[in-house]
């Protein structure tokens, strides 16, 4: 069995300053690099950096973008034999800047993610008898991701689904269809109407996103923790404490560390532990890709918390 990332695929090209811009402010930074990103491609490296195999499904352009792309994802251990190389577009880039507290600011050009279509989702239904999981996000046309979720539906395939970048709305055909939705406090704001700003607020979102159809709502509040709910528990998990560094990455970690533990047939209430450490270690080093945990880092920051 395997799980199935299901996405977008991008190229990062990253600077860093001292603090954010504001809107007509040029600053003076000071470093730039490129790593491989996209939501898809770093929940696909996260799962597979935690030894689960893993699939993606999704396009890159027909140009050198691409190429990396790709040698990054199997260099990790992630299976592309599904990936489609549109020749008829640039890959997907990610222009961000990070500044000293490990904040960010992050603008996507599409590219190649923003013509998956119902050929992807083909691709992806002959991997499904064989699948635990699918992962979805929302760098792919909103349409797209319905038809996938309906595809795993229809196999008995667990859906879990970052609603990320954050959108005030999104189909309500959709909520009945996810198994997990993993917002942030901005993703569940803009979903339910209304500013998350702790435990409280959570609380009130997660009861409307589980009326509206989504079997569990886990919501993420950065460094207060995670506010989880569904028809059998409810319950908070507290941040691990670390030096943020750079925070592009870890909620695809979170992902990743959560449906790796789920995959494991863990608890849910462990499988949001392993979400959270997960995403504390990808916050404390630079990049995407590059920031997610390995299995043996990951262990070890476990036990160390006496956890595993």
């Amino acid at each position: 069995m395997n799980i199935i990332v299901f996405g977008s695929i991008n190229l990062d090209l990253v600077v860093t300053a001292h603090r954010l811009p504001v809107p007509g402010e040029t600053l003076t930074g000071k470093d730039f690099f490129k790593t491989p990103g996209g939501k898809g491609a770093n929940q696909a490296v996260a799962l597979a950096k935690l030894g689960i195999p893993t699939h993606i499904v999704g396009r890159v352009g027909g140009d050198t973008f691409g190429v990396e792309l790709i040698e990054h994802l199997q260099s990790s251990g992630v299976k592309t034999a599904n990936l489609f190389i549109d020749n008829n577009v640039n890959s997907g880039v990610a222009l961000i800047t990070v500044d000293d507290s490990g904040e960010n600011q992050i603008i996507i050009i599409p590219g190649a993610n923003g013509r998956v279509n119902d050929e992807d989702v083909e691709r992806l239904s002959y991997l499904l008898p064989e699948a635990n999981a699918i992962l979805l996000q929302l760098e792919i046309p909103i349409n797209i991701v319905v038809a996938a979720a309906k595809a795993a539906r229809n196999t008995n395939i667990s859906v879990i689904l970052d609603p990320a970048p954050a959108q005030t709305h999104l189909p309500d055909e959709l909520y009945p269809l996810i198994d997990i939705i993993t917002p942030n406090e901005i993703e569940a704001g803009q979903l339910v109407g209304f500013p998350i700003d702790g435990e409280e607020t959570a609380a009130k979102a997660a009861s409307i996103l589980l009326q509206r159809g989504v079997k569990c709502a886990v919501i993420k509040l950065g460094a207060k923790g995670v506010y989880c709910a569904n028809a059998e528990e409810v319950f908070f998990t507290p941040a691990f404490p670390v030096h943020a560094v750079d925070t592009v990455a870890a909620g695809d970690a979170f992902n990743g560390g959560l449906a790796a533990a789920l995959f494991q047939k863990l608890p849910l209430r462990k499988a949001v532990v392993w979400g959270a450490a997960a995403g504390a270690l990808a916050a404390t080093k630079r990049g995407a890709q590059a920031s997610l945990p390995e299995k043996s880092n990951f262990d070890t920051f476990l036990q160390d918390q006496g956890i595993l």
